[in-house]
Formats: structure tokens, C-alpha cells, sequence
């Protein structure tokens, strides 16, 4: 019935009154008890056939066809392809059903990184240039031959580092011009601060292999401050005078940066370790860390963990996580609210998902020698998809490092403290940590700044100077004559 409000129509709206008041009282006793059991099984079936006829027809309207599987003409791919890379990518070949709108790629394979050669060793490096989602972290992955040097060096982000083969011989002066002599072997893990100068040489029988770990995304491992490039840009006569020696001592300086070279396997450790720290001492902290001496700290059925953060490994600014996955393990969902996490994957294969907000979602493949990242609050979980154990390397450049869990409908707070100023410590606030961390940072630039104020370039620090410069240019020791110092340092 329409409704005009022009027409007065009484006696016709009166009857359709009449009407409908008849049909709701119809309706009314037809779905009461009594109407219903009133209802006669003939048409009571009629009834059910009709909506079982409607519910079909709804169905068939809202169904869609089955998701495409491997082997199916919709996922079929003819023509060129990568069959090499499809195998090792079967998630961005055929995307799971869940996959959904566009996630930033998170993945990149050191395999295919620009690789610097040198007699001595090479090195290639992840950084935003490769991967753009990583904005606050990145990594170089770095070979030396036994014998070979990564020649003395500093930078302006923190160095932390994993051995995956082999064995090193670590060298570093600290700010105070302390030295630090070290071997390290598979598994250990070392921290070189930010502008704290070191060396790496390969020791036998093979060398080694190493990932380096960078608290600044756009980090250029060849753009870093050498000793060679420094000495080949000062006038001779300048190093004269601030050495104190005779201007051709330098003769045999590079005329450019080493980077990496080849020379003969170092001495003895306990040698070279006091012959490093006469006159200076050595640094009051460790720069590297066992972790084959700890515990697990979280063991499951699905795999355990390792955390390395400055509460035991006092001088580091990244918090890290050695995780290995069992067959069919899961790193259960999980995000992190204060930091990005940055992945390298040791061994194994193993897949990862990362959801983002909008309803998008994306799983991809990794095996080993692949770098993964996860920016900031993003949730995401990792599988190990073999039958072996799946071991990766994670880390976060965080003051506090938090992971929240959903497990069991309940969220789980996770907090770990990794700082250069101080070990954790409930009184102390981040402020606090902060101011530290900047005046620590203003000092070393007035070292920068001052040559006087480096204290391992000093002259009452010379020889663990051109004991570097020595090996380094491949000059004999009695080319260079210096004093022991004298009177109190």
C-alpha cells in the first residue's frame, strides 16, 4: 500500500486495518505451539523443501571457487621463469590463502649481495640499499683467509658480531687507549662501541667467516674510517711531528686504504696480549662473549632460545637471540612495541609470516644465509618446515627490548634491557640512560675532533700503534724505534 498524505481516504485505510490485522493474527497462530502442531505434515514438508531449495540457490550465489593448488591450470606458470628460485620461494610461488594485500618485502639473500674481493678474504653487505624495510639495522657478511686481516678500522655505528666458521684473532683500544687481544671461535659473538678502532685477522687452519651487525640501517661497510687511508691522506712531515720520529718511517705507508690483505698468522695470544697492553693496560669490560657457556634462557617443546643483553654481556647496545627450532617447531606469535627485529638465518629452512595493519599479510621462505626483518609492532611467527634443526640469529636495537606473546588469550610482556652505559638496573630510567649515551657519544667526537685526545694514537701509546702500522705495511720491526714512556700516565 502507498501513502499519499493528500488523500483522506478513512473508510479504505479502515478495511486494509481490518486486514492486516486479520493476517498478523493468522501469522500469530500459525508459528504458536498450537499452530505449529496444527500444521499438517504434508505441507509442513512442502515448507522445508522450499527453504532447503532457497538455501541452495543462496549457496551456489555465495560459494567461490576452490583456492588454486600446485598442479592446478591457475597456478600454473608456462612461459620463462626461475624454476631454481620458484623451488626455494614455494610461498611467493603459490601464496598461502591467508596472504593478503601488499607487505613490503622482508627478505633478502646475502647469495646475492655485491661482493667486495681482496687477496686475504671479501665482504658483502644487507643494508636498506638492499633491503628497504631495514631501516635501523645492517649486516655484512665478511670472509678471511688464514692470515687474513680486516685491517684496523672504526665507524660511527656499533659493531656486533657472530663467528659461523672458523677462528679470529680480535684486536681494539678503547677510548681510554686500553688494548683488548682476543681468539674467538665458532659461535662467539663480539662488541666493538662506536668509534672504538679494531682489527680481525683469519687463524688457522682455514680462517673464518663472521656476520657483522650494524645499529644504523644505511651503514656502508666500505665507506669506514681506516687506519691506511688516514696515514695516506697526512703529510709524512705531519706524522713526523706528531710521532715524534723521522719523516721517511712512513715510506712504506699505502698510498690507499688496504681494506683487506693478506699476511702471515699472528703470533702468540699471550704474547701479543701483553705486548698490546704496555704502558696502557686492558679494557676494564670484555668485547666478546661465549655463549656455548650459558644455559638456554627458555627451552620448549617446540625449540629453545639464548638471550645475550648487556645484564651478561655488559658492553653491548643490541639485544640478540640465538633460537633454534625443532622439526615442525613454532616460534609462536609474537611483536615487539619499542624496537624492529633484524634476522639471519645459521641453518636449516624454515618460513615466516608478518601481518600488518589493514588486513594485509605475507609468508615467505628462508633458508640459510637469508636475512629477514620486522618492522616495529608488525605481529609475525616463524615454522621450521625440514626434519633438521632450524637455527636463526635475531636481534633488536633497543635500550629495553620487549616481545609480547598471545598465548592462551593472554598477552605476556618479555623485557630485556641491552644498553652501553650501564647494566640493567630498575632505578635507572631511560632518560637517565639517554643523557649518559649522548655525552658518551659528545665525548668521542671531541676525540675525533683532537688527535691529542685519541688516546690509543697518543704518544705514550705508540707501540701498540705501529705494531698495527707495522703489519699492516709490511715493514720490519726495527724500522720504527720508540721510547718506553716515562713518568705516570
Amino acid at each position: 500500500m502507498s501513502f499519499d498524505p493528500k488523500r483522506d481516504d478513512r473508510d479504505s485505510e479502515s478495511d486494509d486495518a481490518t486486514s492486516d490485522d486479520a493476517n498478523s493474527d493468522s501469522r500469530k497462530d500459525m508459528f504458536s505451539r498450537r499452530g505449529f502442531l496444527g500444521v499438517g505434515s504434508a505441507a509442513l514438508a512442502a515448507g522445508m523443501l522450499s527453504a532447503a531449495n532457497a538455501a541452495g540457490q543462496e549457496s551456489k550465489q555465495d560459494s567461490k571457487p576452490p583456492y588454486p593448488t600446485r598442479g592446478d591450470k591457475s597456478s600454473s606458470a608456462p612461459g620463462p621463469g626461475n624454476a631454481a628460485i620458484d623451488a626455494q620461494n614455494p610461498d611467493s610461488f603459490l601464496p598461502p590463502q591467508t596472504d593478503a594485500g601488499g607487505v613490503q618485502t622482508f627478505k633478502y639473500p646475502f647469495g646475492i649481495a655485491h661482493k667486495r674481493m681482496q687477496q686475504g678474504g671479501w665482504s658483502r653487505e644487507v643494508t636498506m640499499r638492499e633491503l628497504a624495510v631495514s631501516k635501523s639495522i645492517a649486516g655484512v657478511d665478511m670472509r678471511l683467509t688464514a692470515g687474513g686481516v680486516r685491517e684496523l678500522h672504526w665507524h660511527t655505528a656499533g659493531e656486533w658480531s657472530i663467528m659461523l666458521y672458523g677462528n679470529a684473532r680480535i684486536t681494539a683500544v678503547d677510548r681510554d687507549g686500553k688494548s683488548f687481544v682476543s681468539d674467538v671461535g665458532e659461535g662467539d659473538l663480539w662488541l666493538f662501541p662506536a668509534g672504538v678502532p679494531h682489527s680481525i685477522q683469519g687463524l688457522g687452519p682455514d680462517g673464518c667467516k663472521f656476520l657483522l651487525v650494524f645499529d644504523d640501517g644505511n651503514f656502508d661497510e666500505f665507506q669506514t674510517f681506516l687506519i691506511t687511508d688516514w696515514l695516506a691522506h697526512t703529510p709524512k712531515e705531519v706524522l713526523a711531528k706528531n710521532f715524534n720520529v723521522a719523516a721517511d718511517t712512513f715510506d712504506n705507508v699505502p698510498k690507499k686504504e688496504l681494506f683487506i690483505f693478506q699476511t702471515e698468522l699472528p703470533g702468540d695470544l699471550k704474547q701479543e696480549q701483553n705486548q698490546a697492553a704496555e704502558g696502557t693496560g686492558t679494557v676494564p669490560q670484555r668485547f666478546d662473549f661465549k655463549p656455548s657457556g650459558m644455559k638456554p634462557t627458555k627451552v620448549t617443546a617446540g625449540g629453545e632460545v639464548k638471550i645475550i643483553d648487556s645484564k651478561i654481556f655488559p658492553v653491548t647496545p643490541i639485544a640478540a637471540a640465538i633460537v633454534r627450532l625443532k622439526p615442525g617447531g613454532l616460534r609462536e606469535l609474537h611483536w615487539h612495541p619499542n624496537q624492529d627485529e633484524w634476522q639471519y638465518y645459521i641453518s636449516g629452512k624454515g618460513r615466516m609470516t608478518v601481518f600488518e595493519a589493514g588486513a594485509r599479510a605475507r609468508r615467505l621462505d628462508f633458508e640459510e644465509g637469508d636475512v629477514g626483518y620486522v618492522l616495529q609492532s608488525n605481529p609475525h611467527y616463524i615454522e621450521n618446515t625440514v626434519t633438521a634443526i632450524c637455527c636463526s640469529w635475531r636481534c633488536s636495537k633497543a635500550i629495553t627490548m620487549k616481545t609480547s606473546l598471545w598465548r592462551n588469550g593472554w598477552r605476556i610482556h618479555h623485557i630485556f634491557w641491552s644498553t652501553n652505559t650501564c647494566t640493567w638496573d630498575k632505578r635507572c630510567s631511560v632518560q637517565s640512560q639517554k643523557k649518559k649515551k649522548l655525552s658518551h657519544l659528545n665525548e668521542y667526537g671531541n676525540v675525533i675532533e683532537n688527535c691529542d685526545g685519541i688516546k690509543g694514537l697518543e704518544r705514550r701509546r705508540r707501540p701498540s700503534l705501529f705494531q698495527q702500522i707495522r703489519k699492516q705495511t709490511h715493514g720490519k720491526p726495527e724500522t720504527v724505534e720508540v721510547s718506553p714512556p716515562s713518568g705516570k700516565n
